[in-house]
């Protein structure tokens, strides 16, 4: 099924206009960014959802189309609820193992590593991970599947809300703060933050180290549902944002290195990225909260 327009554009969109709102208040005027970090940023926005996301499933389909032709559309009568729980079970709550297992085994973490390593938040955050990382996600696969089965236009609507959803945490608008700032939109809050990601929860989720008490790099790991941190136990919530940003070990590597590990390798013998295993590697699991701040 090809995505209808409306399902790219919507997303295009926020970025864009989120995009200038943190340019109006100064954020790339200001930040650390250096020309690697925008190209690592630019190149992957441009990679996921015009070669990786296409090409897995073009593949899911043309195999599920070969081997299990007759079961194309099978659970197309589904409900729509239904069919959007298959894709928050399939898509979303896999992602956030996906993101759990990134910060636990440190052969998978070197593939996240470029999310992390950016010193500022920001919309152009949102798809910064190796290329090997997205394409080995489950979710991606696992929704192709869905589609094949006939969920088609219910995850074209999914989508749209899960990487708005998505962008918007990331972003330097912090549109959860208005949330805060008002007594009477406090159960709001309290139902909204423990649901969907906001940029309160997600901006813990890339604080440099514990030490702050506001930050949770092994934690937070929802992407569209907040929900799954609650329900298994790695949820922080505090209502406010750090300072600080990054990882503890934050060396700098050149953009097509982070992006495309372990296919192409640092050749700095101190880098995490020289080899799959190296006396330097960062153990997310302990060094999150050994950052000097």
């Amino acid at each position: 099924m090809d995505d209808p327009v409306w399902s790219k554009a919507i997303p295009l969109g926020v970025l864009i206009l989120v995009g200038v709102l943190e340019a109006m208040g100064g954020l790339y005027l200001e930040d650390r960014r250096t020309r690697n970090d925008w190209t690592m940023e630019l190149v992957s926005l441009a990679v996921l959802p015009t070669l990786i996301q296409p090409g897995i499933f073009a593949l899911v389909l043309l195999l599920m189309g070969w081997w299990t032709s007759g079961a194309q559309d099978l659970l197309i009568a589904w409900p729509w609820w239904a069919q959007v729980g298959a894709f928050l079970i399939a898509d979303d709550l896999t992602q956030y193992w996906w993101h759990r297992a990134s910060h636990t085994y440190k052969w998978l973490w070197k593939l996240h590593r470029p999310h992390h390593v950016v010193e500022e938040m920001g919309v152009l955050v949102t798809y910064r991970n190796a290329v090997l990382y997205y394409a080995f996600m489950p979710g991606i696969w696992l929704s192709a599947a869905l589609v094949f089965l006939g969920m088609g236009h219910v995850y074209a609507v999914y989508l749209v809300v899960k990487l708005v959803v998505i962008l918007l945490a990331h972003s330097e608008t912090k549109w959860d703060r208005v949330l805060y700032r008002y007594r009477w939109l406090h159960p709001l809050a309290w139902v909204v933050e423990r649901t969907i990601s906001t940029p309160a929860t997600h901006y813990a989720h890339h604080g440099l180290t514990i030490e702050d008490g506001v930050s949770n790099p092994n934690g937070n790991y929802g992407n569209l549902l907040f929900l799954w941190d609650v329900l298994l136990g790695t949820a922080k919530i505090t209502r406010r944002y750090p300072t600080k940003f990054g990882a503890w070990n934050q060396m700098k590597e050149p953009w097509h290195v982070q992006l495309l590990f372990p296919l192409i390798r640092s050749r700095n013998p101190d880098s995490e990225l020289h080899s799959l295993r190296t006396p330097h590697d960062y153990d997310p699991s302990v060094d999150a909260g050994k950052a000097d701040i």
